[in-house]
């Protein structure tokens, strides 16, 4: 089998990438991947990955998402005659009415249907999706995560993208009611000047992106703020690591072993959690790399 993938980032294409390394292991014939690239405008990249995906034979054309990437797999399946597959990794029901609508079409004309996750299964069968949809949670490779030795400390962690859904603001809302604790903020993003110029006046910390385990190592609890998600990585790592996880009911984090409250809530569920001094446990049953790479095949 020859599988072309379509997608919205580049991390795919890059040789050094886990994800790069994992797909490499599938037992197909060959495995490409083409991505905007990000001095290209939407209509441009789009031109130019149709023209270059017409130059390969393939048998089937994945789109890492159903909105910009599967308008553009929709495509070359079509003019190639190859099966499209359409990957949904984002909550559908988060998304605005006309990237819904556009999921909808793309999705109602794929071969294949892979989720992360039993919920956003659902809400493709809400669109009236009736081909074959598979659910293969996200691969994450816990293994130097358990095992970890951890000297808790009154440290809050908080790890993602400096963006508007995973609302880094609401950490520095939890920090200011968590008296004698500090939050460390590891990320960057779109957000970074407001968050550093509102956290002038309190605990926070801003490192960057940095390897997550030597804070996880000191962390009392990790702090998850997202207004949605569609499964939560860093949250299975916390737990895996055995850091309490405080979040609200977003992606897996309730099926995960995370504490899950209302938003408003968050405050009280870290002060309690930190002075519990409880560890965090896993409850998610992971494939190993063989399994999901296995499962992967199988899915298209």
């Amino acid at each position: 089998m020859k599988v072309l993938t379509i997608g919205p980032t580049q991390s795919a294409s890059t040789p050094e990438s886990e994800e790069r390394r994992r797909l490499q292991a599938v037992q197909v014939e060959s495995y490409a991947v083409l991505t905007p690239r990000s001095v290209e405008g939407k209509i441009a990249a789009m031109l130019r990955i149709v023209r270059e995906g017409r130059r390969q034979e393939f048998d089937t054309v994945s789109a890492q998402d159903p909105f910009f990437a599967g308008l553009i797999a929709w495509n070359l399946a079509r003019r190639t005659g190859a099966r499209l597959n359409v990957q949904v990794h984002t909550d559908l029901a988060a998304q605005p009415w006309w990237r819904r609508a556009l999921a909808q079409i793309v999705l109602r004309r794929a071969n294949s249907v892979r989720t992360v996750s039993e919920k956003i299964k659902k809400q493709v069968e809400a669109l009236g999706v009736r081909t074959p949809i598979a659910v293969l949670p996200v691969y994450v490779d816990v293994s130097r995560f358990k095992g970890l030795t951890r000297r808790p400390e009154q440290m809050v962690l908080w790890i993602g993208r400096f963006e508007h859904e995973k609302d880094p603001l609401c950490a520095l809302d939890v920090i200011a009611h968590v008296p004698d604790a500090k939050l460390v903020m590891l990320g960057a993003g779109r957000l970074e000047a407001t968050l550093k110029e509102k956290a002038k006046s309190l605990p926070v910390e801003f490192p960057g992106w940095q390897d997550p385990l030597p804070y996880l190592a000191r962390a009392g609890v990790v702090l998850s703020t997202s207004r949605h998600e569609s499964y939560g990585v860093s949250i299975v790592e916390a737990l895996a690591a055995g850091v309490p996880v405080v979040a609200p009911d977003v992606g897996i984090a309730r099926q995960a072993g995370a504490v899950v409250v209302p938003r408003d809530q968050l405050a009280e569920a870290v002060k309690k959690t930190l002075h519990s001094g409880v560890s965090g446990v896993l409850k998610l049953d992971l494939l190993s790399r063989e399994e999901w790479t296995t499962a992967w095949q199988k899915t298209l």
